[in-house]
């Protein structure tokens, strides 16, 4: 895998999409999904989805993209990665990197206190337990102390970038999180669906490396509004 500057490819930057690029996805109902990730799974991944405390209970278009972009270009060089996923949802990002790659140090997703049984659950469903933790973590708030300990050098966010007052909490724990790591690297997928969405990347690029990664599949998603990024700490 690698990456480069966002400046080198200015027709794929997401600033250049209307403000109405693409509209929020359809709610469904409660439903248990399977996912090999075009076979880059052995097996499916078993995910249940279900809304009813909230919206990361379902499958989203950066978390399916994240996800399938970890497998393909990670899938053997995790043995040592500290792995960390927050704002989870039911934790499909984590929950398919630890199917699908090899890595020694148990896994944390991390979401709100509503996602925190429906992590668990899916954890259970796959017969993840002795890999995989699931915790509460708020952005913006301390850091846990199981994840100021993990000191974590891998970390995951898929679909953060959904609600413009959460953007200085997000922002503000992934500082805390490259604080403790100074060499970690957070893999960070995102859908455009309106313009303030940009908000986020424009102050993250302040704080932040930000480099586009290279993917085989990125002319697709770039035209469904899919933007996939490495930060790492200035």
């Amino acid at each position: 895998m690698s990456a480069r500057s966002r400046s080198s490819s200015p027709e794929f930057d997401p600033l250049a999409f209307d403000q109405d690029f693409t509209p929020l996805p359809e709610y469904k109902a409660p439903t248990d999904t399977a996912l090999d990730f075009g076979g880059l799974l052995p097996e499916p991944l078993k995910l249940h989805e279900d809304l009813k405390t909230g919206c990361g209970g379902q499958l989203w278009p950066a978390g399916m993209t994240l996800a399938k972009h970890m497998l393909r270009y990670h899938g053997n060089k995790l043995q040592k990665a500290r792995i960390l996923e927050i704002g989870a949802g039911g934790g499909l990002v984590g929950l398919a990197v630890a199917t699908g790659c090899s890595y020694e140090t148990p896994m944390y997703i991390t979401d709100q206190l509503e996602m925190e049984e429906l992590m668990a659950h899916n954890i259970t469903l796959n017969g993840l337990n002795d890999k995989v933790k699931s915790m509460i973590l708020n952005w913006g708030e301390p850091l846990p102390e199981e994840i100021v300990a993990l000191k974590s050098d891998t970390i995951l966010a898929a679909d953060c970038v959904y609600f413009e007052p959460a953007f200085p909490l997000l922002l503000q724990t992934l500082k805390d999180l490259l604080a403790l790591e100074p060499n970690a690297t957070v893999y960070f997928c995102f859908k455009k669906r309106r313009r303030a969405d940009m908000q986020f990347l424009k102050a993250a690029r302040k704080t932040f490396n930000i480099t586009e990664l290279e993917d085989e599949d990125r002319p697709v998603f770039t035209r469904e509004g899919l933007f996939l990024y490495a930060f790492t700490r200035k």
